[in-house]
């Protein structure tokens, strides 16, 4: 009995995706257009239960618009760590309301983690990965609670970190999927403008990327997007992102699609 109930807790405790299905599925949709892409996975419930992350950032219009156009019922998950620009606050009640999600959700810090660790509320000034991990780490973990894929709207060419992002990866035995991982610049500036979205309200002043009011400032011209982004510490990411998997080689016979 002893024996059947530990091989129980194996199967129970398996991932429900494997690098294996992260790369049949980057096989599967190598070269369809991104829209595409988006209503066939929603239409055949590829992911299961999936949900869309969204920072409400300078860029984030396209992959909500994307998504919206695919399947406006995905919910839209938001990370307020209480220290986020006013105009973010606005500019994602204006998308949502805009492209018609239905199901917007909103996580916020534990109360009791900030009065143990961050009471005066000014960690980010001498341990920013600290602040990230109380005020944005350990809520996005909450919020993904329950869902077997998440999607993000991470680019590659936003820094030298993410360079080679596959559409499709792993995290945790989810699926990740960044749909507009191989958009260019001006791919996102033409969608804009074909689609005519709002634009977040601080870029026109020179905020590029932005996160939390204390750790954001403007990028100067010829910067690297992120650069605004906890300027003057040696720190690139929040920590909700872990290093992506390359695209596996598609003439590897392991890689073909199984879908």
């Amino acid at each position: 009995m002893a024996g059947t109930a530990r091989k129980l807790d194996v199967i129970d405790a398996r991932p429900a995706f494997t690098q294996a299905d992260a790369d049949a599925l980057n096989a599967r949709f190598e070269g369809v257009d991104t829209q595409t892409m988006l209503r066939t996975l929603f239409a055949e419930r590829i992911l299961g239960n999936v949900a869309v992350v969204s920072s409400f950032g300078t860029e984030s219009a396209v992959l909500l618009h994307l998504v919206a156009q695919a399947d406006p019922s995905v919910p839209v998950i938001f990370v307020d760590t209480l220290k986020m620009f006013p105009e973010t606050l606005e500019y994602r009640e204006t998308l949502v309301t805009s492209f018609g999600f239905t199901d917007s959700r909103v996580v916020t810090p534990d109360p009791d983690a900030l009065a143990a660790k961050d009471d005066k509320g000014l960690r980010w000034s001498y341990d920013p990965d600290g602040c990230c991990d109380i005020r944005k780490v350990e809520p996005m973990a909450r919020a993904k609670n329950g869902l077997d894929a998440w999607i993000s709207g991470r680019k590659a060419f936003q820094s030298v970190t993410r360079q080679n992002l596959p559409r499709f990866e792993i995290e945790e035995g989810r699926i990740k999927l960044n749909p507009l991982g191989d958009w260019a610049k001006d791919d996102l500036e033409a969608y804009f403008a074909e689609h005519d979205l709002p634009r977040h309200p601080l870029e026109a002043q020179g905020y590029l990327s932005i996160g939390c009011e204390p750790c954001t400032s403007k990028v100067m011209p010829g910067e690297d997007p992120r650069a605004g982004r906890w300027r003057g510490w040696d720190k690139v990411e929040c920590g909700i992102h872990t290093p992506s998997t390359p695209v596996a080689d598609p003439d590897d016979p392991a890689n073909q699609p199984v879908f």
